[in-house]
């Protein structure tokens, strides 16, 4: 088991890593930008069809389009910054602005990328009335300009606070159907409930507990999901319209959710970044509160510890901490970087000295995640030296994003709870 803390004092932040590869951008996407005089008719147009505009790879390819994000600007606008999630060089932030149509209102960036691809994006758009381009500080105030696409409907709730951030979806990409409600699908029920806990330092911790709807093949013993951030999953983004349309459908059993509160950023970077503590909270106080309530399963092949980010570090840390409670692991976008500087890689070190353990993982990771992609490919490949031969490991075409990880959320439960998951 990994049971041995990290050192305590560790920096807050990723590995400055330098970007592998850049996404082909397009100078102007041929035939889509008016001229000066009409562009009344080509927002017209624009707010009929929504933003971005998704046109035909000019290489003649069926896999790839062209991505144009438009701003429409004001009299007074100097520049418009557009970030798709993980598509563009923090070091060279330039690289990601606008250009404007001479003569119009019509700001625009165009990139070729292939046909599965989705993203969340913001604009920050400079009106004038801060920093002089170019100037100390310039950047750093731009980014506190952020808006969403007023053009494009699609939206996600933000992470902690904030409106809604705007996403686009290529036709091939996995869409999020299976998270909508269902007409006629059994509903769960959820709640929220103040657990009680001793390992974090007394007082209670909020919890998300998810019933699944009373159904004649019940089994005698519930199969069990934890999965961390458990504030956004839920009463943001609504997790139990997907696990009741899983259920209804028949790709993963009856079974119940706990999903634990971050609390706060500080708080999360506390306790998910390979904490003992909070292994014992959830492994000695959390799953036998839920016991006491429900016939959850004792079963760790039964069980699915599961966390995005650092909320992916910490699943895989709990399920090798406590092989007997967790036997699934199922990490998307996990920060196995972690810790910066000397120790990096803390925990896949430690996999590659320690024998192998009943736990099974289920890993994804987005082809744009320029900074984790290094430490997850070689945890890839320190899980198979380690004799886990029934990892699983993909990359989808996104970046560090709620928008994909919805849908490798449900894939992974499916694989890893579902009728054609592995019996112990």
């Amino acid at each position: 088991m990994i049971t041995s803390p990290p050192p305590p004092d560790i920096p807050r932040r990723p590995p400055r890593t330098v970007r592998p590869d850049a996404v082909p951008r397009i100078a102007e996407p041929a035939g889509l930008l008016p001229g000066p005089g009409a562009t009344e008719e080509f927002w017209t147009a624009v707010g009929g069809s929504g933003t971005p505009l998704v046109s035909p790879d000019p290489q003649g390819s069926p896999d790839h389009r062209v991505v144009t994000f438009l701003w429409r600007g004001a009299p007074a606008t100097r520049a418009v910054q557009v970030l798709p999630n993980k598509l563009g060089d923090p070091r060279a932030p330039e690289g990601n602005l606008m250009e404007r149509v001479p003569g119009t209102d019509v700001w625009h960036w165009s990139l070729r990328l292939r046909h599965d691809w989705r993203g969340t994006y913001d604009f920050y758009v400079d009106e004038g009335d801060g920093p002089e381009p170019g100037t100390a500080g310039y950047w750093q105030w731009l980014r506190t300009r952020r808006h969403h696409d007023p053009l494009n409907s699609r939206t996600l709730p933000r992470r902690w606070s904030g409106g809604p951030v705007s996403y686009a979806e290529l036709p091939a990409a996995p869409g999020g159907q299976d998270w909508q409600p269902r007409p006629g699908a059994a509903r769960g029920r959820v709640a929220a409930h103040e657990v009680p806990s001793g390992r974090l330092g007394g007082g209670s911790r909020r919890v998300w507990l998810y019933e699944p709807p009373t159904h004649p093949a019940h089994p005698a013993e519930l199969p069990v999901v934890v999965l961390l951030d458990g504030e956004h999953w839920q009463p943001r983004l609504g997790l139990a319209h997907l696990l009741d349309n899983l259920i209804a459908d028949g790709r993963i059993p009856p079974l119940v959710a706990l999903l634990p509160d971050s609390v706060d950023a500080d708080t999360r970077w506390s306790e998910l970044t390979c904490r003992p503590e909070f292994v014992a909270f959830l492994a000695d106080e959390l799953l036998p509160w839920a016991a006491a309530r429900l016939p959850v399963t004792g079963d760790p092949a039964r069980t699915v510890v599961a966390g995005q980010s650092l909320g992916g570090l910490a699943a895989a840390h709990a399920a090798l901490s406590a092989p007997g409670r967790f036997g699934n692991v199922l990490a998307q976008s996990g920060s196995f970087w972690w810790p910066d500087g000397p120790q990096a890689q803390w925990l896949t070190d430690r996999i590659a000295r320690t024998p192998r353990l009943p736990v099974r993982f289920w890993l994804s990771f987005g082809e744009q995640e320029w900074v984790a992609l290094p430490a997850a490919r070689r945890l890839r490949e320190v899980l198979a030296a380690a004799g886990y031969d029934d990892a699983a490991y993909r990359e989808f075409n996104g970046g560090h994003d709620y928008l994909c990880w919805r849908t490798e959320l449900a894939d992974g439960l499916v694989d890893l709870l579902g009728p054609a998951a592995p019996t112990p």
